[in-house]
């Protein structure tokens, strides 16, 4: 643990020293961050129980940092012998760096149009023989001197050549094709070689013999995509996801699976979040609003691996099917209190057989060690915002008083301070939009600014009990005469009290 900063050490918030690691950034909740570095260890399961605000969501993304990256890459491999099951295929970082390599020596080298022999710039569209200039091959017509970049017909020449060479290079464009001119060259040790240049775009590719043949073996492997990327983020983040977004889909192709036509059955399998977060975290916050979804997590769970098929039973997508995808993750799932009878006893019973349930603090002991923590929360929160000033030490102790505050008015905690901390941040940055407004001198968030933003921050319900006397007032004010008379049932009312606004 680093040492907090005190009050009386700062000046302002400029003077605090932030930590590095994600979890340290979590105020008030050692025993949840305790336990959620022995989860990422050794990958466990989390359910984080706790009002908005307390840092449910940090603690699950700060998780993620201390997992290893990913070792594994997941691809789908096409099946000739049935298209609509396509086969999956795990590598492991070393056959996926294997693999790049290949590929990258198939690109060939990439060279400019000048570092290209005269006569293969002109037979690519780069070379004007009239006035010995370079233009794009786009140019059918040399932009320097208006002729056309198509070489005079040679004695024995075919005398519609120029012609079909043009009609040959139109086609290869409508068709996606690049125009390619092979040659031999002489190799350093004497030996010759065939070379073939290729136009891409304002660049040539040559490829030598060694490219063709890492071009060919590429070739006849099986085609494939990757479904999940080496290089990807450990932290998916799949609250409010739908069906399709958290347990994947097969796109739908008009021409299904025909093979001149359509859009082969592999190439249109998209990952859902349970197969992104494969070694990683899968973080659901407001867990029961999924409702039974929860029994397809609790399967991809304790499986690991969950199949892919077509979630639209009038889809092309949904006669294909991908079996065992794996999705080995950490997951972290988030609730109120309230919500606990909403998750499903299985789902529970897992995450119990397999990891921990932590309920989170609402407030800390009002001591100086904490207290120096929410001094270190308010550099935080400056900090991750980027768009307010440094507080002044005055003004950081008026953001403490309101923690108190609040500690005692919403918890009913004495001498404590609160850790609903979304709402202090809240506070935090109305004080700083408040201080950059009015362009203090000192360029200092001060404590007129807090106890200001204290008034904006109210919520609408304080806002109307202020200007109305009573919330039940406010909504009264707020509805018209034709809602009153017409719409007896408007908000909370009953035919017992048809007006119900008194």
């Amino acid at each position: 643990m680093m040492k907090e900063t005190s009050i009386d050490d700062i000046t302002s918030t400029a003077d605090v020293e932030i930590p590095k690691d994600p979890l340290d950034w979590v105020i008030g909740q050692d025993s949840a961050i305790e336990i959620a570095k022995m989860a990422a260890k050794q990958h466990r399961h989390l359910l984080l129980v706790g009002p908005p605000g307390t840092g449910k969501s940090m603690i699950a993304k700060a998780l993620s940092v201390h997992l290893p990256i990913p070792t594994e890459e997941v691809h789908i491999v096409h099946n000739p012998e049935n298209p609509e099951r396509p086969f999956v295929e795990v590598l492991d970082d070393k056959e996926v760096a294997r693999n790049r390599a290949e590929q990258e020596l198939s690109t060939g080298e990439i060279i400019a149009p000048r570092d290209a022999p005269l006569k293969i710039a002109a037979d690519l569209g780069y070379f004007c023989k009239a006035c010995e200039t370079y233009s794009t091959p786009d140019d059918r017509v040399c932009p320097a001197c208006g002729n056309p970049k198509i070489g005079k017909i040679e004695s024995g020449e075919h005398p519609f050549k120029d012609l079909m060479g043009f009609v040959e290079v139109t086609i290869n464009e409508l068709s996606g094709k690049s125009k390619r001119v092979k040659t031999t060259r002489v190799r350093p040790d004497g030996t010759e070689e065939v070379v073939v240049y290729e136009s891409m775009g304002d660049m040539i590719r040559v490829l030598d013999q060694e490219a063709m043949e890492n071009i060919r073996a590429l070739s006849e492997k099986r085609p494939r995509k990757v479904l999940v990327p080496l290089d990807r983020k450990n932290f998916v983040l799949a609250t409010g996801a739908s069906e399709t977004e958290l347990l994947g889909d097969v796109r739908h192709d008009p021409y299904g699976g025909h093979p001149q036509l359509g859009t082969p059955p592999f190439e249109r399998v998209v990952a859902g979040a349970v197969h992104e977060s494969h070694h990683g975290v899968l973080y659901l916050d407001e867990l029961p609003h999924l409702g039974e979804l929860q029994r397809q997590i609790l399967t991809a769970m304790q499986e690991k691996a969950f199949p892919i098929t077509g979630r639209n039973p009038q889809s092309a997508g949904a006669s294909v099917k991908v079996d065992d995808v794996p999705c080995d993750f950490i997951f972290v799932g988030a609730c109120n209190v309230q919500d606990l009878p909403a998750i499903l006893s299985p789902l529970r019973s897992r995450i119990t057989g397999d990891g921990y349930e932590v309920v989170l603090d609402i407030s800390m002991p009002a001591t100086d060690e904490n207290k120096s923590r929410l001094v270190r929360f308010t550099a935080q929160e400056i900090s991750l915002d980027g768009r307010i000033p440094h507080a002044s030490k005055d003004a950081v102790a008026e953001i403490i008083k309101q923690a108190e505050k609040r500690a005692r008015t919403m918890d009913n905690k004495d001498k404590a301070l609160t850790l609903r901390l979304r709402e202090l941040g809240g506070l935090i940055r109305i004080a700083g939009d408040l201080a950059k407004s009015r362009s203090s001198k000192s360029g200092l968030i001060e404590p007129d600014d807090v106890k200001k933003a204290v008034d904006i921050a109210r919520s609408a319900e304080e806002q109307l009990k202020k200007r109305y006397g009573t919330f039940h007032a406010g909504l009264g004010a707020d509805v018209t005469t034709s809602q009153k008379e017409l719409s007896p049932y408007n908000y909370w009312n009953t035919p017992s009290t048809p007006t119900g606004y008194e």
